[in-house]
């Protein structure tokens, strides 16, 4: 629907949202989707037990297995030493879960994109040594933060 049509008839728009989600298309940004809170709670839901399940089988599940599972999805994990491997494993369901409660999915794809920069990190092993050293210089005094104008 482009978004005159739901402006000039809000109660078939509002029909046709009963059937099913309806995109709103905008000029001037990006579309929207409309849909029932009925449905979108019972997604949350559903997300919800999905993650908790998850948790839960990952838990009882041998390491090298869930290792090896994840390893079709995300094949950077094979560069991970083991007992980074078994942290991500770890923190992906622990982000999975805590993002299907909050509804922000964002979380899981943070906790992912850290571990393939850190998985990047050791498949190059010059840099590798090198952040792994430790820092002998002092880099002298760490100035005082600074406040975008308005928000002190």
């Amino acid at each position: 629907m482009q978004w005159s049509d739901l402006q000039r008839d809000p109660r078939s728009v509002a029909a046709l949202a009963d059937e099913g989600d309806v995109r709103v298309r905008r000029r001037d940004g990006v579309a929207l989707l409309l849909t029932r809170e009925d449905r979108v709670l019972s997604a949350a839901e559903g997300s919800v037990a999905a993650a908790r399940a998850l948790r839960n089988v990952l838990a009882h599940l041998p390491s090298d297995l869930v290792t090896t599972a994840l390893l079709d999805e995300f094949p950077w994990v094979d560069v991970l030493p083991d007992s980074e491997r078994a942290q991500f494993v770890a923190d992906f369901a622990r982000a999975f879960q805590a993002s299907a409660e909050l509804g922000q999915w964002s979380v899981l794809a943070q906790t992912i994109r850290e571990w393939q920069s850190t998985a990047a990190i050791h498949a190059d092993p010059v840099l590798a040594r090198q952040l792994s050293r430790p820092i002998d210089d002092d880099l002298g005094p760490v100035p005082a933060p600074t406040h975008p104008k308005g928000t002190e």
